[in-house]
C-alpha cells in the first residue's frame, strides 16, 4: 500500500478541523442525524415484518404462585398437570394445586396456585387432632382429620393460643345437639344448634299458624335426646320426606385467571319434612295444602371459586379493538376464543369448524370479509355478530359457555 502524500495529509487535517468547527457552530446536527437514523431502522424492522404483529405459537406464559412466590414460565405444556410434572416442586399428596391437574392451558398469563400442606389442630370437644392439610375449607379440614361432620355441625378457623398448647391454625368443630321432633304424631330425629325450643322452631322454619300446641314451653333449654311435640287440633295431615337440592355458592377469587373455576367444597343435598293438610269429603281426599316444611338436614352448599384476574396481552387487545369489540367485553371474548381455538386463526377440526371462534362451517365468516381464512380481525367481527344474534352479546355467550362448554 502506497503512503499518503504529505500534501494530501495536510488537506485531510484541514478538512477535519473545518468539520469540527461546523459541528461546534451547529450542535443540533448530531442529535438530528441520530433521530433520522433511528426512524430509518424502525421503519425497516416494521417493513421486514410485513406490518403484522400477530404471531401464532403453542407456547404460553404461565404465572405460578408457590408459597406466595411468583414464577413466570414460558411453556408449551397442554395441561396444568403436564407443567407440574416438568417442574421440581417436591409436592406431597396433601398439597393442593389449583386449578385441577387436568385443566387445559389455553392462553397467556394463565395462573396456577400451589398451596402447601401445613399442620392444623382440629378440636372436637375434648379431642384434639393434628392433621397435615392444604385445604381452605374448615369443614374439609375436619373431614381430612378423619372426623364425621354432620350438615348441622359447624367448623370454623381460628388462631390457636399458647395457653392451650396450640401453635398456629386450629379448626373448632361445634357439634349440633341430637333431639327428636314429634310432628303431628310423626317422630323426626334431627340435630340442632339452637339453645331453646323457640330458637329450634326458628332454625327449622316451623311456624305455628294453625293453632298448634308446643311442648315443652318455648323458653325451655335444648338438651340432648329431648323430644319436642308439635300437635295440631283435629287436623288430618300427611307428612312426606323430600330432598333439598344442593345450593351452589360462587365466590370471586383474584388469584385465579378470569373464567377459571375451582370447587373448594363439595355440597350435599339436605332433607325436609313437608306436612300437607288434607281435605276429606265423603271419605275421600279432595285436596291437600302445604302447611309446614321442616328442615331436618340442611343442605351443604357447593362452594365454587371463580377467577376474576384479567391478563390479556397487547396483540390480542389490539385485535379485539380493531374488530370493534368494546373493552368491557374483552374478558368474555378472550375466554371464549382461548377455549375454542387457543387464538389460532387457522384452527380447524374434522367437523368443518374453523377459525378463532370455530365457526361451523368456517365459510360463514366470508360475510365479514374475503380474507376470513387468515385475518383474525375479520374473524372476530363475524364472531361479535354471532354472539349478538345468538346470545345478546359476549357476556351472555360467556355464561352459556360456562354451562355447556361450547357456544
Amino acid at each position: 500500500m502506497k503512503p499518503i502524500p504529505k500534501t494530501l495529509t495536510g488537506h485531510y487535517k484541514t478538512a477535519h478541523r473545518a468539520g469540527l468547527r461546523h459541528v461546534r457552530r451547529r450542535p443540533y446536527i448530531l442529535p438530528l442525524f441520530g433521530l433520522l437514523l433511528g426512524l430509518m431502522i424502525v421503519g425497516l424492522m416494521f417493513l421486514s415484518k410485513g406490518g403484522h404483529t400477530y404471531v401464532e405459537t403453542n407456547y404460553h406464559v404461565v404465572y405460578l404462585f408457590d408459597s406466595g412466590q411468583k414464577r413466570t414460565i414460558d411453556t408449551n405444556a397442554q395441561t396444568v398437570g403436564a407443567l407440574i410434572n416438568r417442574l421440581d416442586l417436591h409436592l406431597i399428596p396433601q398439597d393442593v394445586v389449583e386449578p385441577s391437574l387436568n385443566t387445559p392451558i389455553v392462553e397467556d398469563n394463565f395462573r396456577i396456585n400451589i398451596y402447601h400442606a401445613r399442620p392444623v389442630t382440629v378440636i372436637d370437644g375434648d379431642h384434639k387432632i393434628v392433621t397435615l392439610t392444604a385445604q381452605l375449607s374448615a369443614r374439609v379440614v375436619a373431614q381430612t382429620a378423619g372426623l364425621a361432620v354432620r350438615p348441622e355441625d359447624i367448623a370454623t378457623f381460628s388462631t390457636g393460643e399458647i395457653k392451650d398448647n396450640i401453635i398456629g391454625e386450629q379448626v373448632v368443630v361445634h357439634r349440633a345437639t341430637p333431639i327428636t321432633i314429634n310432628l303431628y304424631g310423626s317422630q323426626v330425629p334431627t340435630y340442632t344448634l339452637a339453645s331453646t325450643v323457640e330458637d329450634l322452631l326458628s332454625e327449622k322454619h316451623i311456624k305455628l299458624d294453625h293453632g298448634e300446641n308446643v311442648s315443652p314451653a318455648l323458653q325451655t333449654p335444648i338438651k340432648p335426646k329431648m323430644v319436642v311435640f308439635i300437635l295440631s287440633k283435629g287436623t288430618h295431615v300427611q307428612t312426606v320426606e323430600e330432598p333439598i337440592p344442593v345450593p351452589t355458592k360462587v365466590i370471586s377469587d383474584a388469584s385465579l385467571s378470569f373464567g377459571t373455576t375451582v370447587t373448594r367444597q363439595n355440597g350435599a343435598a339436605g332433607k325436609e319434612l313437608t306436612t300437607y293438610l288434607v281435605s276429606i269429603q265423603k271419605g275421600k281426599p279432595e285436596a291437600k295444602k302445604i302447611i309446614q316444611r321442616i328442615i331436618i338436614e340442611p343442605p351443604v352448599p357447593k362452594i365454587v371459586a371463580r377467577g376474576t384476574t384479567i391478563d390479556i396481552n397487547g396483540d390480542k387487545t389490539a385485535i379485539m379493538a380493531a374488530s370493534g369489540i368494546s373493552s368491557g367485553d374483552y374478558a368474555y371474548a378472550n375466554f371464549i376464543v382461548s377455549h375454542e381455538s387457543g387464538w389460532r386463526v387457522t384452527a380447524a377440526n374434522g367437523s368443518g369448524a374453523y377459525g378463532l371462534c370455530q365457526a361451523l362451517p368456517g365459510s360463514k365468516m366470508s360475510t365479514a370479509g374475503g380474507d376470513w381464512e387468515t385475518n383474525p380481525i375479520t374473524q372476530l367481527r363475524w364472531c361479535s355478530g354471532y354472539a349478538s344474534r345468538s346470545y345478546g352479546g359476549w357476556a351472555n355467550a360467556y355464561y352459556h359457555w360456562l354451562n355447556y362448554s361450547s357456544w
